[in-house]
C-alpha cells in the first residue's frame, strides 16, 4: 500500500486527550496523595500508598504513589518465579508468549499491596468510568493493577474496561510481555503513559544511543505497550508503534541533563496547563519546507511537539523514514488482523450451497453417497458435485485459518470465540466432514479415516463443542436431526463393510476380530437412533448404511445373534424414525 493513502494522527489524539479532563483529574488525586504524612515519615515511610477518590456521579479514580526512599531499580522476576510467589499474573501468559519477565521492584510494591488491592476489586464493578493512576513506580503498580482488573473483564464488555493513566512511570515488563498484551488490542489501548522530556525516570531503562542502526540496541530490555504522550515544554503527540516509542525515548534520554534513579516529583499540573494554553494558543507549524506526503507530515508535526523535529541529521533522518516505515506497517497488520467475522457472510453463502445440496440429493442414495459417486454419474451430477468441491475447500480454508488462530488465543479470548462462533463452527463440522470422509475412502486401501485421516482442524472444533456443553445437559429430543451429530458417522459406517468383508472371507481371527467391531458398531449406531442424533437419509434404501445391511445381512444374522441392531433393522423399526 502506498503512503500516499495513509496519515498519522498522533497529535490529534494528544490534543483531545489533553483537551479533555482525564490527565487533570487523576494529577489533582495524585497531588493530594504525594503529600499523605505515611509516604513522607523519615523515620518509618509506607513504601507505596493507593487511594479511591470519586469521578463524576458514578465513576472513581484509584491514585498510587510511592514514597520518595523507593529506588527505580533495572532487576527483573520471570513468569516462572511470580507463579510460586502471591503476584498473580499468570494468566498474562499466552500460547505465542508463554515467558515474560516484569521489573522486580514494582511486583514487590504491588504484592505488599495485595490483600487491600484483592478487597478493593471485589467493589469495583458498580464504578464506571474507572480510572486507576500513578506516578513514577506507582505508575508502575497502576499498570499492574490495571492488567489484573483487565484479565476478569470479558473482551465484549468494553464499558467495563478501566483506564490507566501513569505520569513519568518507568518501562516495567520485556519483550514478552509486551507481545503478549500485544496480542489482546483492548487490552494495549487501556494504557496512556505521559512522559515530558524533563522526566528521566521513565527513561531510565533505556541506554542514549547516537545512531540508529535500525534495531534497539541489547541493553534495552525493556520493552514499552500502550500509547505514550510524549511532551515538550510547549507541545505533545501520541506515539503507539513500541519501536519507535523506544527510539524517541532514546532520543529524549541522550537530550536529558538528569540521570537518576531517585524519586522525583515534576509538577505535572504546570505541565498539562502548559500543554492546554499552547492547544488553545497553537498555530500552524512550519514543516521546515521538507517535501512530503501526508503520512511524513504528520510524522514531522509529531516530532516537533516534542522538541526534536528541528534536528536535521543523518541519524533523525533515519528515524523519520524508520517511524514512517514502522507506522506503515502497523497499519497494514491492523488492517490484516485475524476477524472472525469478516468473511462470515461468505461462508454462509457457501453454507447455503451445501443445504441445497444435501436436499436434492436426499432420494438419490443421500448427501454422502451422491457426493461420493457423484463424479461416475450424469453431466449434471458432476457439474454438482464440482460447484460442492469449490464450496467444500472455501470453508475447509476459512475453518483451518480460523482454529489456527484462536488456538492462538490467550484463554479468555478464546472462551469467547467458543460462545460467538462454536454453533457455525459445529453446524460446518457435520456438513462439511462427511465429504472429507467420501473422499478419503475413494481412494482404495484407506482405512480407518478417524485415526489416520481426519484433519485436526475437525478434532479442535469437536473438543471445544464437548468442552462447552453444560454439565448434566441431556438430550429431550424426539425427532430425528437434519445433520447427523457424528460428523464421523460415515467413517465408521465404510469400516463396518470393510469388517463385514472380514466376517465372510477372513480367517478364524479377522473373522473374531471383525465380529467385535461389528458388535461395537451396532452398540454406536442404536445409541445415535435412540437419541435421535442421527438424520434419517441413512435409511434410504440407496446410501451405504442400507446397502451395507442389504449385502451382508446374512453373514451378520449367522454370526451375531440377538444383536439390537439386526432386530431394528429386520423387523424395519426404522420407518417410523424416518
Amino acid at each position: 500500500m502506498s503512503q500516499f493513502s495513509l496519515f498519522s494522527s498522533g497529535q490529534e489524539l494528544a490534543n483531545l486527550v489533553v483537551s479533555s479532563d482525564l490527565l487533570h483529574h487523576s494529577w489533582v488525586t495524585i497531588s493530594d496523595l504525594i503529600s499523605h504524612t505515611y509516604l513522607n515519615n523519615p523515620s518509618n515511610p509506607v513504601p507505596i500508598l493507593f487511594k479511591v477518590y470519586p469521578y463524576h456521579s458514578n465513576g472513581a479514580i484509584i491514585a498510587f504513589v510511592s514514597s520518595p526512599t523507593c529506588t527505580v531499580q533495572k532487576d527483573m522476576v520471570s513468569s516462572e518465579t511470580l507463579k510460586g510467589s502471591q503476584a498473580p499474573f499468570g494468566f498474562i501468559s499466552t500460547k505465542l508468549n508463554p515467558h515474560f519477565s516484569v521489573n522486580k521492584a514494582a511486583i514487590g510494591l504491588f504484592a505488599s499491596l495485595l490483600n487491600e488491592l484483592s478487597a478493593l476489586k471485589e467493589q469495583l464493578g458498580s464504578f464506571s468510568p474507572l480510572m486507576i493512576t500513578g506516578l513514577s513506580l506507582g505508575g508502575s503498580v497502576a499498570s499492574l493493577f490495571t492488567l489484573w482488573l483487565l484479565d476478569n473483564i470479558s473482551p465484549k464488555d468494553n464499558n467495563k474496561r478501566p483506564t490507566c493513566i501513569t505520569f513519568g512511570s518507568p518501562l516495567i515488563g520485556d519483550s514478552g510481555l509486551q507481545q503478549a498484551i500485544s496480542e489482546r488490542p483492548s487490552w494495549s489501548s487501556s494504557f496512556l503513559h505521559v512522559v515530558p522530556n524533563q522526566d528521566p525516570i521513565p527513561r531510565f531503562f533505556i541506554s542514549p544511543t547516537n545512531s540508529f542502526a535500525g534495531s534497539i540496541p541489547q541493553s534495552s530490555i525493556y520493552k514499552p505497550f500502550g500509547t505514550f504522550l510524549l511532551c515538550s515544554d510547549s507541545d505533545c503527540a501520541c506515539f503507539e508503534e513500541p519501536e519507535s516509542i523506544l527510539d524517541l525515548m532514546m532520543v529524549m534520554n541522550s537530550n536529558s541533563q538528569h540521570q537518576d534513579n531517585g524519586f522525583f516529583i515534576f509538577d505535572y499540573g504546570q505541565i498539562l496547563e502548559r500543554l492546554k494554553r499552547g492547544l488553545i494558543c497553537k498555530g500552524t507549524s512550519q514543516l521546515c519546507g521538507f517535501p512530503v506526503n501526508q503520512l511524513q507530515a504528520g510524522i514531522n508535526l509529531q516530532l516537533e511537539a516534542i522538541g526534536i523535529g528541528g534536528q536535521h541529521t543523518s541519524n533523525m533522518s533515519f528515524l523519520r523514514n524508520n517511524i514512517g516505515q514502522r507506522v506503515e506497517a502497523s497499519f497494514l497488520k491492523k488492517r490484516n488482523a485475524f476477524d472472525p467475522g469478516k468473511k462470515l457472510n461468505k461462508m454462509k453463502e457457501a453454507m447455503a450451497w451445501l443445504e441445497w445440496y444435501k436436499k436434492v440429493t436426499l432420494n438419490e442414495g443421500g448427501y454422502y453417497d451422491s457426493f461420493k459417486f457423484g463424479g461416475s454419474r450424469s453431466r449434471d451430477e458432476v457439474k454438482s458435485r464440482q460447484e460442492i468441491v469449490k464450496h467444500h475447500r472455501t470453508l475447509t480454508r476459512y475453518w483451518k485459518i480460523m482454529v489456527t488462530e484462536v488456538k492462538k488465543m490467550p484463554q479468555k479470548e478464546e472462551a469467547a470465540f467458543r460462545t460467538r462462533w462454536l454453533y457455525a463452527g459445529t453446524n460446518y463440522r457435520r456438513m462439511v466432514e462427511p465429504l472429507d470422509i467420501a473422499e478419503y475412502y475413494m481412494k482404495l486401501g484407506n482405512r480407518d479415516y478417524v485415526n489416520l485421516g481426519r484433519s485436526e482442524h475437525y478434532k479442535q472444533l469437536e473438543k471445544w463443542m464437548n468442552e462447552d456443553k453444560p454439565a448434566g445437559s441431556g438430550n429431550n429430543r424426539r425427532k430425528a436431526v437434519s445433520l447427523t451429530e457424528d460428523s464421523c458417522f460415515w467413517a465408521y459406517v465404510e469400516e463396518a463393510i470393510t469388517s463385514s468383508k472380514g466376517l465372510r472371507e477372513g480367517s478364524s481371527e479377522e473373522k473374531e476380530n471383525s465380529r467385535r467391531d461389528l458388535v461395537n458398531f451396532g452398540e454406536y449406531v442404536m445409541s445415535l437412533i435412540r437419541s435421535y442424533s442421527v438424520s434419517s437419509e441413512i435409511f434410504q434404501p440407496e446410501c451405504s448404511f442400507m446397502k451395507w445391511w442389504k449385502e451382508y445381512r446374512q453373514d451378520i444374522l449367522s454370526c451375531l445373534n440377538n444383536w439390537p441392531l439386526s432386530f431394528y433393522l429386520e423387523n424395519e423399526e426404522y420407518q417410523s424414525y424416518v
